[in-house]
Parts: structure tokens; C-alpha cells; sequence
């Protein structure tokens, strides 16, 4: 069973964050995607406080596709420096985890 990662990002749009998703599915650095919102953010940019709505992705891939997964989101997000963050899945169903380590095989 390979390691499985959730790795999160966001975007200002629904249309982005979707084009993102599919991006990194149909390149097989990710099983799947989900994208959740509107979520409200509240964050410090560029020395000022803000608030504003995002819309979240949640990718799910192996441990060792993370790189070129955090690669790619960098590359390809309409943000300067987007949040990309990723957590191990310490549990979950073997048949789940099987069905993301052999959809991100490279």
C-alpha cells in the first residue's frame, strides 16, 4: 500500500479551481480531486489584514508524486505564492488507498 497524502490548495474561482483539479487528474499526479466552497478566508497578505472567499481543492496522491504534484500546482495557479500544503492519511480503507497508489502510478 503506497502512502497516501491530502494536499490542499485554493483558488479566487469556482472555473479556477476546477480547471486546476482537472489539470493535475488528467496528468495523474492526483486520484481525485474535490473542490469545496465558497469557504470564507481570513489571512494576513502582504502585511494587511483581509478576508475574501476561496474555493478549497483537496487532492489525493502518494507520497512519492508529491513533488511534481507541488511542481505543477506552482506552475499552473493563478496565485504568486499559493497556499500548497499536504498531510499524511494515517488511515483509510485498503481498497481506497490501493485505488490512489495505482491511478498515480507515472
Amino acid at each position: 500500500m503506497a502512502d497516501v497524502w491530502q494536499v490542499s490548495t485554493a483558488t479566487g474561482t469556482r472555473e479556477e479551481a476546477v480547471a486546476l483539479a482537472k489539470s493535475v487528474v488528467t496528468a495523474r499526479l492526483a486520484a481525485g480531486a474535490q473542490v469545496v466552497g465558497p469557504v470564507v478566508s481570513v489571512f494576513w497578505h502582504r502585511g494587511e489584514f483581509g478576508t475574501g472567499e476561496e474555493w478549497q481543492l483537496l487532492l489525493k496522491t502518494r507520497a512519492d508524486r508529491y513533488p511534481e504534484l507541488e511542481t505543477h500546482l506552482l506552475r499552473h495557479h493563478p496565485w504568486d505564492n499559493p497556499e500548497v500544503a499536504a498531510v499524511p492519511l494515517v488511515a483509510g480503507s485498503a481498497a481506497y488507498l490501493r485505488w490512489v497508489g495505482t491511478t498515480t502510478e507515472p
